[in-house]
Formats: structure tokens, sequence, C-alpha cells
């Protein structure tokens, strides 16, 4: 290891290891970084400390955590353009996309500062029945105990501030495990809390490799595991830990859906722009990134060739170029599977309107109709700048396509009529829809997460913090109601 590698956090201590990697830009593979790497004592120490601090982390009083986590978000907002240039170096993200990233980091700590504030219990009269005559009840929340929170690579930071932002909220102490792919985000979000007046050990940062989770994952002394990232491993944490609380959040395979009403030029125009925009945004490695188009017959055509020409717009290239909108997948192995996928539609029957070209790292934004149904890019997560486009007739028949899913996570359906809205509602098997605009819009402090093979559990500041918490109840008894 040299002088040079980026040190990790061990209760807000800033250490290094004995062994190192490096971090090399998706785009070009420059060397953007070499990271230490924990031992397996140091690792250790990063969880003794956490269940060392969970008496003090829990005894905080609301206005200390808010006022760290306010101060977080303060200092997110006035290094953005440095954050921002570092999504990217690490990540290959588009630096508009990443500094939007930024931006909404900044809101999850305002929001969790917010919420820290007023995550207050209820009280309920229990003299409803003669029995519990002069008795009262108060319910609070309190942690379950030290979290351990596992990030994905496609949203660096955004996706590391839904996991510590609620903990600190709560005050339950977080040992944070980063992508090995894009730990520098995380590592410097670092620099911001041991500015804070947190307790030491309620937070680390360790860049551990994914071959050394399991420990971590099946410590006991980590009562909730908080993970994002792919379904398998995601069902291996859960199957290996029934015992804990586990929340996952697994992806998805979106639908975007337009009705026969949505057949103005304006709005066809605008379901194109949104459609060809968000299925490939983060070149497609979005849980939420449109990846199936279900078109009514009336506006089918009309919306493909709209789709395929805003697919055609979306500017390709260098993602530290301003004017980039898709920029490379996070590594040439990962391009090279979206690759096999699309040439398996394509013999299978598929026809590829535009796209379909891989370079490195980078694949061409991609449109295919006529996929078969039981094809990889219809029923699995593609996570790469891919969409697939068919026809349906009918509502009924649009849920049906949307619910033919081994995913839930959220859909977007563009129409005018509000009984459609409340319909879709009730019947598409997500956990989120989305009326007017793709499937891929998030506001962070709703709730976000999903059903069937999407996961189990809901981010979102408050959401999060309820999984973080138990109810403890206090009756109090002879009281004049």
């Amino acid at each position: 290891m040299t002088e040079q590698a980026t040190p990790f956090w061990i209760a807000g201590k800033q250490v290094t290891g004995t062994d190192s990697y490096e971090v090399r830009s998706p785009y070009d593979g420059r060397l953007v970084a070499t990271v230490s790497v924990p031992t397996e004592e140091q690792v250790e120490q990063a969880v003794e400390a956490a269940v060392a601090a969970a008496k003090e982390t829990a005894d905080q009083p609301a206005f200390v955590r808010a006022a760290a986590l306010d101060h977080v978000s303060r200092r997110i907002a006035e290094r953005a353009e440095e954050i921002a240039a570092l999504i990217t170096a690490e990540n290959g993200k588009p630096l508009k996309w990443a500094k939007a990233e930024v931006g909404r980091a900044v809101s999850v700590f305002r929001w969790a500062a917010e919420e820290a504030r007023r995550f207050n219990g209820e009280m309920q009269r229990l003299d409803t029945d003669a029995n519990a005559a002069g008795r009262t009840a108060i319910t609070r929340r309190f942690p379950r105990g030290p979290v351990l929170g596992i990030a994905p690579f496609n949203f660096p930071l955004n996706l590391v501030a839904h996991k510590v932002a609620p903990a600190i909220a709560v005050g339950a102490p977080i040992v944070l495990k980063p992508a090995p792919a894009t730990p520098l985000s995380a590592l410097l979000l670092g620099e911001l809390l041991a500015e804070t007046d947190l307790p030491a050990g309620s937070w680390s940062v360790l860049p551990v490799p994914n071959g050394r989770m399991t420990g971590l994952t099946a410590d006991p002394r980590l009562p909730v595991v908080s993970f994002t990232g792919s379904g398998p491993v995601g069902e291996m944490i859960q199957a290996a830990v029934p015992h804990k609380h586990v929340t996952l959040e697994l992806g998805g395979n979106a639908a975007a859906v337009v009705m026969a009403d949505y057949s103005s030029e304006k709005d066809l125009d605008w379901a194109a722009q949104r459609i060809a925009a968000f299925s490939n945004y983060q070149a497609g490695q979005s849980c939420i990134s449109v990846q199936r188009v279900f078109a009514d017959r009336a506006v089918y055509d009309k919306l493909v060739e709209k789709v395929v020409a805003a697919v055609e717009a979306q500017k390709t290239g260098d993602p530290a170029d301003g004017a980039t909108d898709v920029g490379p997948m996070i590594s040439t192995a990962a391009a090279e599977r979206v690759e096999a996928w699309v040439e398996e539609a394509v013999g299978a029957g598929a026809t590829l309107l535009t796209g379909g070209v891989r370079d490195g790292a980078s694949y061409e934004p991609t449109v295919i109709a006529g996929a078969p149904a039981r094809s990889k890019v219809v029923t699995e997560e593609v996570f790469g700048p891919v969409l697939v486009v068919r026809a349906f007739d009918g509502a009924d028949e649009a849920v049906r396509l949307v619910n033919d899913s081994q995913f839930g996570l959220q859909a977007g359906v563009f129409t005018n009529d509000l009984h459609t809205a409340f319909r879709m509602h009730r019947d598409l098997e997500v956990g989120g829809v989305i009326i007017g605009d793709a499937p891929s819009f998030r506001a962070d402090q709703m709730p976000y997460g999903g059903v069937k093979g999407s996961g189990v559990g809901r981010e979102g500041v408050r959401y999060a913090m309820e999984d973080y918490t138990y109810e403890r109840v206090l009756v109090l008894t002879g009281i004049d109601l």
C-alpha cells in the first residue's frame, strides 16, 4: 500500500489498513484513487465501537442529532462541485446527473434533520373498556441496535445518505459498507460527519471487498441490515440471517404505460422525451430506469417513432462534459452482459430499432421491438441503456403486462384520465405508481421500495427511521382522563 492511499473511517477516525486497491474511471480507465482496505481486526474494531456507542447514541437529544444532520447537509451543498466531480470520476455518471445526485443528498440530510426533531410517539387512552379505566398508553420508538448499511455503486452518495441519515436521526450507530467500485463519495462523507458532535463510535465507513461481506451480515451485534443491490445477493442475505431485521431494495424492470387518451402531439412528445431520458440516465443503471414500454395500439406507432428519435438525440461520450447525457456503464463486463442480452433477443426474433453497439464499458442507447416475452431484456433487470417497446389493447392488458414480472418497484402511467390513474394505483403490483411521468421519479422523502422480487421495507427518510426502530409502550395507571 502506498502512502497516498485514501484512508477509511473507524469510529470517526481516519485509519489505513495493510492492503489497498485502485479505483479507476469506467470511461477511460484512468486511476482516480487508491483506497486502503480494512483488516479483519479493524472491521472488528468498528463493530465493537458501534456496540459500545449504542446507548450514548440513542440517548442523544434530538437537537444534537438534528444539528449534525443540518451540518452535513450544509457542507455537502458547500462542496457540491467537488463531490459531483468525484461521483463522475469513480462512477462514470455524466456530470449533470452527478450534480443532481448531490442536490438530492443535500435534501436527504435536511429531511433527516427535520424528522429527527419531530420523531415523536403517540398517546392512546385505554379506558375504552371498563377494565382499563384510568389507564393511558404512550408509545415511542427506540433503535433496534447498530445498523449495517450496504450501499450500491449506482448512487454512491445519495444511496449512502439514505442509509446514514435515518440512522443518525433515530440515534442508531451505523457501520457503512460502500460499493467497492465507488467508495470515494462515502469516504468523503466521512470527512463531513467527522466535523459534527456525533459520538465517535456511532459511525464507520469500511470499504470492505464483497467477498468479506458475509461476516458482517452474520454478525449478531448488527441486528439491522439495510441492503441496496442485486436480487440474488439480497435474497442470500435474507436467507442467511432470518432472525435479523433486513430491509432490501433489489431493483426491477420498470414499466412505462402510455394510454390511448394520452394522444395529443404535446402529450406524446412529453412521454417520448421522459421515456428516452430515463431509460438512459445513469446509463440505465438505476433500479427505476425505464426498461419496458407499453403503449396502447392507438398511439403505439406515433409514440415509438418519437421515442426512437428522442433516444437517438441523447448525447453520449465523456461524462465529465456537462453536455453528456449518457456515459459509460460501471465496467466493461457490465456492458458485455447487456450486449449479450440484446443479441439474444434479436437472435430470437426481436427488431433492433436503434443502438445495440458496445464500445468498451459504453453501450449505445438502445430500443428493441418485438422481444419474446421470456427473453432476458423483458423478464430480468437489464440495468443498462435498453428499452423494449410493445403495443397493448386496453387497460386490462396493460395491467396484465406490467404485472407479468418477478419485480414490482415502480411504474409510470401516462394518462389524462383520473379514473385510469386510480385504477392503475389499485391494480399495478408495484411500490409506486407515477402518473404523467416515467417510473423513474423519486422524491427522497416519500416511501420508496417495492414488492415481489423488488425487496422488502422502504427507504425515504421517515420510513427508514421506522425500519431502524421498534415500538415500546408505556402504560400509565391511575390517570384522570
